[in-house]
């Protein structure tokens, strides 16, 4: 047993030692540039927040007159075309306005009225009757409009369209980076995307004015842009 464990020992000795130093792995030169595509396209759809606001100086009648204005411009919206999962409630509210020249016993400024308010988010996805819908709600009680956003009904292939286009722009730099420096590219080691794909409006006009034709809207156009981080290995000429 003495014979067997001493061998072993000069064998473990006699071994080569490899150090810590001998397994690490250079990374080596790279180049990370970073590429930013955008592309055009014209919008197809719009999404409309818009709504209802009546008061009175009961709270209670300010909701009824409220809530029959709004019952109005949901049927007029439905008989526009629009979808019943196109029209959601994204807003509630009422509250007092208070005096600012009547007080109460405690010198508390008094309630005036109350105002009660609904929103709703109208997605609009035939722009030719946009106008139109938008006359038509104004005309049955909306009195109330938060915002109108163009959009695409569906952005994706416009979005890896931007997003090739990122890669080629950083692929584009990359070359002309390495060129000037007197490197060679090498394979690439990483690529990722900043942030998300998104579509932007670039220009949109409305005009306030109704008439009968409806209120008048230019949709404009949409940029959609994209962005990417790529690393490349380099390697010398």
């Amino acid at each position: 047993m003495r014979i067997v464990t001493a061998l072993a020992l000069g064998i473990a000795l006699l071994s080569p030692v490899v150090s810590l130093a001998d397994t690490v792995i250079t990374e080596g030169p790279r180049m990370t540039v970073v590429g930013e595509g955008r592309v055009t396209a014209a919008p197809d759809m719009a999404t409309i927040s818009l709504g209802v606001l009546a008061e009175d100086e009961q709270a209670a009648r300010a909701v009824a007159a409220m809530s029959a204005d709004l019952e109005a411009v949901l049927a007029r919206l439905r008989e526009a075309g629009i979808s019943p999962e196109d029209l959601q409630t994204s807003g509630l509210s009422v509250q007092p306005r208070w005096s600012d020249r009547s007080y109460d016993t405690n010198g508390r400024r008094a309630i005036e009225t109350f105002t009660a308010s609904s929103e709703i988010t109208v997605r609009v996805r035939d722009l030719d009757r946009l106008g139109a819908v938008l006359d038509r709600a104004a005309r049955d009680g909306a009195n109330l409009l938060h915002g109108l956003r163009f959009g695409l009904q569906d952005p994706q292939p416009r979005e890896d369209d931007a997003r090739r286009a990122a890669v080629a722009e950083a692929a584009r730099k990359a070359a002309l980076y390495a060129e000037a420096a007197g490197v060679t590219l090498g394979p690439i080691l990483s690529i990722a995307e900043q942030g998300n794909a998104r579509p932007l409006m670039m220009r949109a006009e409305m005009d306030a004015g109704v008439g009968a034709s409806g209120v008048q809207v230019a949709a404009g156009e949409l940029a959609v842009t994209a962005s990417v981080i790529i690393v490349y290995a380099l390697e010398p000429r």
